[in-house]
Protein backbone atom coordinates (compact mmCIF):
# COMPACT_ATOMS: atom_id res chain seq x y z
CA UNK A 1 0.00 0.00 0.00
CA UNK A 2 1.12 3.51 -0.63
CA UNK A 3 0.48 6.76 1.15
CA UNK A 4 -2.07 7.72 -1.51
CA UNK A 5 -4.49 4.89 -0.71
CA UNK A 6 -7.64 6.09 1.01
CA UNK A 7 -8.29 2.87 2.91
CA UNK A 8 -9.73 4.71 5.90
CA UNK A 9 -6.53 4.62 7.92
CA UNK A 10 -6.06 8.39 7.87
CA UNK A 11 -9.00 10.78 7.67
CA UNK A 12 -8.76 13.58 5.16
CA UNK A 13 -9.03 17.24 6.12
CA UNK A 14 -12.68 17.36 5.07
CA UNK A 15 -13.68 14.65 7.60
CA UNK A 16 -12.06 16.30 10.61
CA UNK A 17 -14.35 17.17 13.48
CA UNK A 18 -14.64 20.67 14.83
CA UNK A 19 -13.30 21.46 18.29
CA UNK A 20 -16.85 21.89 19.59
CA UNK A 21 -17.85 18.45 18.31
CA UNK A 22 -14.72 16.97 19.84
CA UNK A 23 -15.55 18.45 23.26
CA UNK A 24 -19.11 17.17 23.02
CA UNK A 25 -17.83 13.69 22.21
CA UNK A 26 -15.40 13.80 25.12
CA UNK A 27 -18.18 14.80 27.52
CA UNK A 28 -20.40 12.02 26.15
CA UNK A 29 -17.64 9.46 26.71
CA UNK A 30 -16.99 10.73 30.25
CA UNK A 31 -20.66 10.22 31.06
CA UNK A 32 -20.22 6.52 30.21
CA UNK A 33 -17.41 6.09 32.75
CA UNK A 34 -18.25 4.09 35.87
CA UNK A 35 -16.70 6.21 38.59
CA UNK A 36 -15.49 4.48 41.78
CA UNK A 37 -17.30 5.05 45.05
CA UNK A 38 -15.72 6.83 48.00
CA UNK A 39 -14.98 3.53 49.78
CA UNK A 40 -13.41 2.07 46.64
CA UNK A 41 -11.21 5.15 46.31
CA UNK A 42 -10.15 4.84 49.95
CA UNK A 43 -9.28 1.17 49.39
CA UNK A 44 -7.32 1.97 46.23
CA UNK A 45 -5.49 4.76 48.03
CA UNK A 46 -4.45 2.45 50.89
CA UNK A 47 -3.33 -0.28 48.49
CA UNK A 48 -1.24 2.14 46.41
CA UNK A 49 0.22 3.78 49.51
CA UNK A 50 1.26 0.42 51.02
CA UNK A 51 2.73 -0.71 47.69
CA UNK A 52 4.75 2.51 47.31
CA UNK A 53 6.02 2.30 50.89
CA UNK A 54 7.09 -1.34 50.41
CA UNK A 55 8.88 -0.48 47.16
CA UNK A 56 10.59 2.48 48.86
CA UNK A 57 11.79 0.18 51.64
CA UNK A 58 13.15 -2.36 49.16
CA UNK A 59 14.96 0.27 47.08
CA UNK A 60 16.31 1.99 50.19
CA UNK A 61 17.55 -1.31 51.60
CA UNK A 62 19.27 -2.22 48.33
CA UNK A 63 20.82 1.26 48.10
CA UNK A 64 22.10 1.03 51.66
CA UNK A 65 23.45 -2.48 51.13
CA UNK A 66 25.20 -1.68 47.86
CA UNK A 67 26.61 1.52 49.37
CA UNK A 68 28.07 -0.39 52.31
CA UNK A 69 29.48 -3.02 49.94
CA UNK A 70 31.13 -0.37 47.75
CA UNK A 71 32.74 1.31 50.79
CA UNK A 72 34.12 -2.05 51.93
CA UNK A 73 35.47 -2.84 48.46
CA UNK A 74 36.97 0.56 47.62
CA UNK A 75 37.85 2.01 51.04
Amino acid sequence: MSDHDQGGATPSASTRTSPLTFIRQVIAELRKVVWPTRSQMANYFVVVLVFVLVMMAIVSGLDYGFGKAMFKIFA
